[in-house]
């Protein structure tokens, strides 16, 4: 019979998995509060885009150094372009658009329901069955972010109507993005294909952006500098090669569990970074939209 223990080196792997998952967790869950600070100096759609796209000339740089060709088949063309307008552009511009009237903390915890969205509608476009236990934990989730809405009355509520839209139209697009993606495969290497979805999902956030917003380079601070180059090299970056590298070393439902850092370290750098609240509301609804989220993925 042979020994059904990991070997030492399969071990190592997913320990250096592990590593490379928290590291993306960080990284993109400081982005939160870097980008709110970043909106004081720049607007969102230029920030944003013009971060993204110097993102993936960057990450096209690292795909032909490590030797993967950043060619694309005839076939995949529309396919890459339908899924890097879903998962890239929709993200970087509702998401820059969602701080103009969200805190940091507030979004990072409304992106948890991406998974949600995700396995909703995972169900008529790939047949993945819900369970009643999932779509409870799922409706447990929901419940969360009703804590986060409407935790300061309605009143309160309503002025931060538009940047909650924002969030859940953003996630929705991954989501569907993430589900089509799966259902035809985009058969490239990961880094060239996550440099293409960045190039081509930030170029339409960038050209809107120059032409509405007209940023003005002489307005950043030296702090507002280096928001942007965390955006840059960091998040758009750093972040996108640890997450493929953890991706090749742990189970697909461990990076998605692991994934749920995210907002939590997003709730709690905004707290330290930009002082913003973090009273019984803002924990409540983190912890019962992550333990419904997390229990739905287990079930």
């Amino acid at each position: 019979m042979s020994d059904s223990r990991p070997s030492s080196a399969n071990a190592g792997l997913s320990s250096f998995g592990i590593v490379l998952l928290v590291a993306t967790a960080v990284g993109w869950g400081i982005n939160f509060p870097v980008m709110k600070h970043l909106l004081t100096e720049w607007p969102p759609l230029s920030s944003r885009g013009l971060s993204a796209a110097a993102g993936a000339l960057a990450l096209a740089v690292f795909a032909l150094w490590s030797g993967q060709r950043l060619s694309v088949p005839r076939h995949l063309w529309l396919r890459l372009l339908l899924v890097s307008i879903l998962t890239i552009t929709s993200w970087v511009a509702c998401m820059g658009l969602a701080l103009l009237w969200l805190n940091a903390g507030e979004a990072a915890i409304l992106t948890i329901s991406l998974p949600l969205w995700a396995a909703l509608l995972a169900w008529p476009i790939l047949g993945e069955r819900l369970t009643i236990k999932r779509l409870f934990w799922l409706s447990v989730a929901m419940g969360g972010i009703a804590v986060l809405i409407g935790g300061n009355g309605i009143d309160a509520s309503l002025g931060k109507w538009p940047g909650i839209a924002f969030v859940l139209l953003g996630t929705v697009c991954v989501a569907l993005g993430t589900v089509l993606t799966k259902h035809f495969p985009l058969a490239m290497p990961p880094v060239s294909l996550a440099a293409w979805q960045l190039w081509l999902g930030s170029i339409p956030v960038v050209i809107v952006g120059l032409l509405f917003e007209r940023p003005d380079v002489a307005a950043l601070s030296g702090v507002g500098w280096a928001s942007l180059v965390y955006m840059t090299l960091i998040q758009f970056c750093l972040c996108y090669l640890c997450w493929f590298a953890a991706l090749e070393r742990l189970p697909a439902a461990t990076a998605s569990i692991g994934s749920l850092l995210v907002p939590v370290v997003g709730v709690l750098a905004s707290a330290a970074m930009l002082h913003e609240p973090l009273g019984l509301r803002e924990i409540s609804a983190l912890v019962i939209t992550l333990g419904g989220v997390g229990m739905a993925l287990r079930s």
